[in-house]
């Protein structure tokens, strides 16, 4: 047990360069399903990630008596959530571990054999693998193949033009290298990234609403590391060294970086907003990179005739965005940058007379593109208090829009409302 909880504190406090000229990414999953089209949804909790300025709209849409124009809309007084999520791709990672005990069993036998028939190690490990060529065809199946691993956590607080949280990512990618003689496993991607946040919005028209907001972020950092058949043994003493490195540079508090948040919204018409938003504006440099500001902009469609504010309330949005416009790590395409996507919002038991916020009942649907690959989503609230959702997106792991696409398929579950 005490091993575990090595592996999993090391995993979860632990950064790689690989992202380092990119701030802290938060993975909502409304946003995500959607095709992260959100800057000028933004109705709710989700404006203290992408766009300030939507604080001003809580406890505004759906309020006959402060906006009569939009009181069609859904209405929400106010958010207090705690989410945990994460994303494991089970079939890659069982497959790839049952190869390892192969690789395990394979080289303790050739050990044995090399001892007994007084020959090197390498020598009997290669005897080996030509007699069991069935597992040489699966090393080389798996070989540099990335399996990612994600956590996250937030803890939100939103109501009518204040909004914070407290939130975690942390990703993992190990792979299996097929080597020269013995395979090995090694981590191409550790990082994790824990943010204190807190911002405002304000209308300062019925039409215009301006945010700003604060952030305070911690990159962790350490050694990418490798294990091979030939030094499985020392696991322990290498995840002790993982260990100590994570927890002392967990509380080296000069290494937090400061950064801030302007955004944005204008309401076109009743059913039209625009929006934008300038995030990771930062003092310093983030675990010794510069990090580049992310400039987006989009706009949301809430059709009148498709939403309702009663007690079996329905919302449904229409959003597009460009996303990240000052960054080309994507790739010179402009089409990368774009994200399109459509939500459906349904409650499907209530209290009918009651406004919409005392439900038992309500089901999400939603789909979308994020930078030209598919995505999509579905969420369950009972009770009103706890949520399970899903969603699925896909990221680009090559140098370009369709070269190395990695489908991710995610879960959350949410406790408070």
């Amino acid at each position: 047990m005490n091993t575990l909880f090595k592996i999993f504190f090391t995993l979860c406090l632990t950064a790689t360069f690989l992202f380092a000229a990119k701030g802290p990414v938060h993975k909502s999953l409304r946003a995500y399903s959607m095709g992260n089209a959100h800057v000028a949804v933004v109705d709710d909790k989700e404006a203290i990630y992408y766009n300030y300025a939507g604080l001003a709209q809580i406890n505004r849409l759906g309020n006959f008596k402060k906006r009569p124009q939009q009181g069609y809309y859904p209405r929400n007084f106010i958010n207090m959530r705690l989410n945990v999520g994460g994303a494991v791709p089970f079939q890659d990672f069982l497959n790839g571990y049952n190869l390892a005990m192969d690789i395990q069993d394979l080289y303790e036998k050739a050990e044995e054999e090399a001892d007994a028939n007084d020959v090197s190690v390498a020598d009997a490990l290669i005897d080996s693998l030509g007699n069991h060529p069935e597992l040489a065809e699966k090393i080389n199946e798996y070989d540099h193949v990335l399996l990612s691993l994600m956590a996250k956590f937030d803890a939100e607080l939103a109501f009518h033009n204040f909004g914070g949280a407290i939130w975690v990512d942390a990703n993992v990618a190990p792979y299996i290298d097929a080597g020269l003689i013995i395979p090995f496993l090694s981590i191409d991607t550790l990082y994790v990234d824990a943010v204190v946040q807190a911002g405002i919005g304000i209308g300062v028209t019925n039409q215009l609403s301006l945010g700003f907001g604060v952030k305070a972020v911690k990159r962790q950092s350490v050694s990418v590391f490798k294990l091979d058949a030939s030094n499985y043994s020392t696991i322990q003493d290498t995840l002790d060294v993982r260990f100590d490195e994570a927890r002392d540079d967990l509380f080296n508090f000069s290494t937090i970086s400061y950064g801030m948040d302007f955004g944005v919204l204008f309401q076109l018409t009743r059913e039209t907003r625009l929006g934008a938003s300038l995030r990771d504006v930062f003092f310093k440099e983030l675990n010794e990179a510069t990090i580049d500001p992310n400039l987006s902009f989009g706009f949301n469609y809430s059709p009148r005739i498709l939403n309702t504010n009663t007690a079996f309330a329905r919302k449904f949005n229409i959003a597009v965005d460009f996303e990240d416009a000052l960054n080309n790590d994507r790739n010179y395409k402009p089409l990368s940058h774009l994200n399109l996507g459509m939500e459906v919002e349904q409650t499907l038991l209530a209290w009918p007379g009651l406004n919409n916020e005392i439900r038992a009942l309500k089901v999400r649907l939603a789909g979308g593109f994020k930078g030209g690959y598919p995505s999509g989503g579905v969420s369950l609230e009972v009770l009103r208090l706890v949520e399970v959702e899903l969603a699925t997106w896909a990221e680009e792991k090559g140098y370009y829009t369709g070269q190395a696409p990695y489908r991710i398929y995610m879960g959350q579950v949410r406790v408070g409302f």
